[in-house]
């Protein structure tokens, strides 16, 4: 490996990053479709190779996880962890019917072997929750009544995350049943002990991580999840799960502020994930699956709407609002590609990554684009919300005509 060609493909692939980003912008959309191109494109069989790079690029990928599901953590605190899943369990329930069945189904029509049915249910399951809060974001709907709901099934799904992760990965190592079994015991421990630590003694953990210099908060807060990132891997529970417990372990002003000093690496890392993983699709395997991943996309954008339209009807959300619920849980992105990796790297079936990069790059441009039109189609359909007047006053009375 050169140095100098290491550093001129990796300024290169930034660079680009970079230019991707702002034309995505342009257009009001996602830039994940257009980093998974960019990918691609210099990818195995693409226009040129960045042979040099790919070590550098492939830890980075893995950091760009472990970052994605940190930040996600400390959006959340543990009280509020446990108070979404006793509510929302339902929603969860019908999301989990509604979006993985169609995944595993297509997995048995496709021919696949049942670990990888398993891996494609997961990749229609999990919504995008990085693409979804930014179009709710963007469309200034953060403070609508039917945003808890959605906020919900997403925190719902990524709690599932911390359990369908560990299996997933247990069956794609081929573990037998009481290996599997083990696996699953030693997450489900973790995860209770994470959880039991942030709820009595979150505060500690934050306090002996909380600085007013932004060098050592970041520091802190990076060593602690890559170390607990690892430590999770060793025994078999995902190093991704592993970083999203040590987010929810912090909390208050230092989860705020430790949030505000990691997003620039997040968003460095994660545009490196999404492009390592198109470095590693070949486009000449794309073609072939593109029919059923359309297809697939449509039936399960149909099965996201009507998973947030009940989600939102149950919590008394009025018909307009159910269908704009609906329309933002459509984006899948990250996670699925998170899932498609791991299935992808454990040797399944060749056509399951390219199946999942056509997927993704299909929903995660039409998902902000339900949530845009859903409220103009439904206000159509509905006639405009009656406008209720104010009642005078009694001291007012007198200067009515």
């Amino acid at each position: 490996m050169h140095p100098a060609t290491l550093f001129i493909q990796l300024g290169a692939v930034i660079l680009g990053l970079s230019i991707l980003g702002r034309l995505a912008a342009r257009f009001g959309m996602s830039p994940i479709p257009l980093y998974l191109l960019g990918g691609l494109a210099f990818g195995h069989g693409g226009m040129l190779s960045l042979s040099e790079s790919d070590d550098f690029i492939s830890v980075g990928a893995e950091i760009g996880v472990i970052l994605l599901l940190l930040l996600l953590g400390l959006e959340y605190n543990a009280g509020e962890l446990v108070t979404n899943l006793r509510a929302g369990a339902p929603a969860g329930g019908v999301d989990f019917l509604l979006n993985a069945t169609p995944g595993f189904l297509a997995g048995l029509i496709l021919g696949f072997e049942p670990v990888a049915c398993m891996a494609l249910a997961g990749v229609t399951w999990i919504s995008s929750s990085g693409v979804i809060a930014k179009v709710l974001g963007d469309l200034g709907r953060l403070g609508n009544r039917e945003t808890p709901v959605v906020l919900s099934v997403l925190v719902l799904e990524d709690l599932a995350m911390a359990l369908y992760l560990p299996i997933l990965t247990a069956l794609l190592a081929g573990v037998g049943l009481l290996g599997g079994s083990i696996t699953v015991a030693i997450a489900l421990g973790t995860i209770a002990v994470v959880l039991v630590i942030a709820l009595r003694h979150g505060q500690l953990v934050s306090k002996a991580l909380s600085s007013d210099d932004n060098e050592f908060l970041l520091l802190g807060v990076l060593g602690l999840t890559v170390l607990v990132a690892g430590l999770a891997d060793r025994l078999q529970v995902s190093a991704a799960v592993g970083a999203f417990l040590v987010g929810i372990a912090i909390s208050d002003e230092v989860a705020e502020h430790a949030h505000d000093v990691l997003s620039p690496l997040r968003d460095l890392f994660a545009a490196v994930f999404f492009v390592f993983f198109g470095l590693s699709t070949d486009p000449a395997d794309l073609p072939p699956v593109l029919l059923p991943a359309f297809l697939l996309a449509v039936v399960t954008a149909l099965t996201k709407i009507a998973t947030g339209y009940w989600a939102a009807r149950r919590a008394g959300i009025a018909k307009p609002g159910r269908y704009r619920a609906g329309g933002a849980l459509v984006a899948r992105g990250e996670f699925s590609i998170v899932i498609a990796g791991l299935a992808v790297s454990a040797g399944t079936d060749s056509r399951l990554g390219p199946l999942a990069t056509a997927y993704v790059l299909i929903l995660v441009v039409a998902g902000p684009l339900t949530a845009r039109f859903a409220e103009p189609v439904m206000r159509k359909m509905f006639g405009p919300a009656p406008v209720k007047r104010p009642v005078p006053a009694p001291d007012d009375l007198d200067l009515l005509p």
